[in-house]
């Protein structure tokens, strides 16, 4: 927890969940199911880089799933920048429970009973937490364009408090704290929101 903490603690950065996928529309984990954006996935992918095209950034870093890293490409589109594709950002692996609704197995997988075939939830953050490290190594700021389950991660080694699922295609930056251990800064792209 610390690495990230320490790592974060000089370098803003700005995170992006993947356009929405026709699974993500309809309430189904997709995991690592390899899903495509749909229309509306598209044009939030779209809208993105105008949002994001007065923003610097100097690397985009995605998970290799379909779904992020086309967001990812077309974003860098319109910015010209590189993309970085990064196996440490690829969404958890929910096993048996990949193509089905949220439900208490969903909790219960975060307190530690694992599904059939799937990641052990700290696991699944030890590897995230690799991947978001080695994405701001990059040249910066850095654009992550990843999955809801990667900004967990963030949230939980950021001190940021988790208030609701953050929407698909919908920049954030977050800001180091003026002083250690305080929690981070998240921002939508001009407007604020709340940690």
């Amino acid at each position: 927890m610390q690495l990230l903490r320490h790592t974060l603690e000089f370098l803003p950065f700005y995170f992006l969940r993947h356009g929405e996928t026709d699974w993500n529309r309809i309430g189904l984990v997709q995991g690592q199911v390899n899903m495509p954006l749909n229309g509306t996935g598209l044009a939030q992918a779209r809208a993105a880089r105008q949002v994001l095209a007065n923003q610097g950034i100097g690397t985009i870093c995605t998970s290799p799933l379909d779904r992020a890293r086309l967001t990812a490409e077309i974003i860098a589109a319109g910015l010209h920048v590189p993309v970085r594709e990064i196996d440490n950002l690829r969404e958890c692996n929910f096993g048996a429970r990949e193509g089905h609704p949220k439900g208490a197995w969903y909790d219960a997988w975060r307190n530690g009973e694992t599904p059939l075939g799937a990641e052990r939830f700290g696991h699944f953050m030890e590897r995230a937490l690799e991947g978001i490290n080695e994405a701001l190594r990059s040249p910066g700021p850095v654009l992550i364009v990843a999955h809801g389950g990667i900004y967990w991660a963030i949230e939980r080694f950021a001190g940021i408090a988790r208030r609701e699922r953050i929407p698909n295609g919908v920049p954030l930056f977050h800001a180091p704290p003026p002083k250690p251990l305080l929690p981070w800064h998240r921002q939508r792209i001009g407007e604020f929101v709340a940690a």
